[in-house]
């Protein structure tokens, strides 16, 4: 499930009145970028943006077991301490599954949570977390097979992730040669496509629709979207098998992605 489907700043984007932030068509409405994966062996997210509580209540989702870190950029990480909840039901630390030059950023940006003698630690109500480090080899998280995706932000090394035969990949602006393999055969692609000009960090739609041109999968969706692209406008003149993606949009895994003995 997409939690969130905006770029940094959301849509509608504060102060703006732009037909797109003003629109009364639901699907133009888009908190920040996140993804939640349910399953029987529980239920995992990728990344955690500032609407994280938001979000989990708008899907009725009411247990979170784990986190994967695509990157540490603030929209993906700082809605962290809203799992502190799950932490106190469970009476054991939400594991946090990411690189260790993510770890590094979320120490620092949520100190308190790993420093309980600070003065102004939360005293009683601490996150409980746990890092687990990971690189870009495959691993398991709620009987899932996990494989992340070299990606590059800009010029920052980042992760996309693939279960199965979906693959998520926000916030890309380019894909190294050594991960076009890891996007083979897809059912579904959900890809990052900012707008339609071009952005250093980010591809733009007519980029990402050349992505999807070399991967060939069943269905692409786009993904961390800007003010600049309306929902019905960008959808009619988009192929067939690409359309923009919604907050709450529900892509079905294959079981064959589950192991369970995970």
């Amino acid at each position: 499930m997409l939690l969130g489907t905006g770029t940094s700043v959301g849509v509608p984007v504060i102060g703006c009145h732009c037909d797109v932030c003003t629109s009364d068509e639901p699907k133009n409405k888009r908190t920040r970028t996140g993804v939640a994966v349910l399953g029987p062996a529980g239920n995992f997210l990728i990344d955690t943006s500032q609407e994280l509580r938001l979000q989990l209540i708008r899907e009725r989702i009411d247990d979170v077991e784990a986190v994967v870190y695509t990157h540490a950029h603030a929209d993906h990480v700082f809605g962290l301490d809203d799992l502190r909840i799950f932490g106190v039901r469970k009476h054991r630390p939400v594991p946090l599954y990411c690189e260790e030059n993510v770890e590094r950023h979320i120490r620092r940006s949520f100190y308190y949570a790993f420093q309980p003698s600070a003065p102004d630690a939360h005293v009683g109500a601490t996150p409980q977390l746990e890092f687990r480090r990971i690189t870009t080899e495959p691993f398991v998280v709620c009987g899932w097979r996990v494989q992340p995706i070299r990606l590059l932000h800009g010029r920052l090394p980042i992760l996309g992730f693939r279960i199965g035969d979906i693959a998520f990949c926000t916030d890309v602006s380019a894909i190294p040669d050594s991960s076009w393999a890891l996007l083979e055969g897809l059912r579904v692609l959900i890809l990052g496509a900012l707008r339609d000009r071009p952005h250093p960090t980010h591809f733009s739609v007519g980029q990402a629709l050349d992505v999807i041109d070399r991967v060939q999968p069943q269905q692409a969706y786009l993904t961390h979207l800007s003010h600049q692209l309306d929902y019905r406008e960008a959808n009619r003149r988009l192929p067939e098998r690409v359309s923009l993606a919604y907050d709450g949009l529900r892509i079905p895994l294959s079981d064959a992605a589950f192991e369970k003995s995970g």
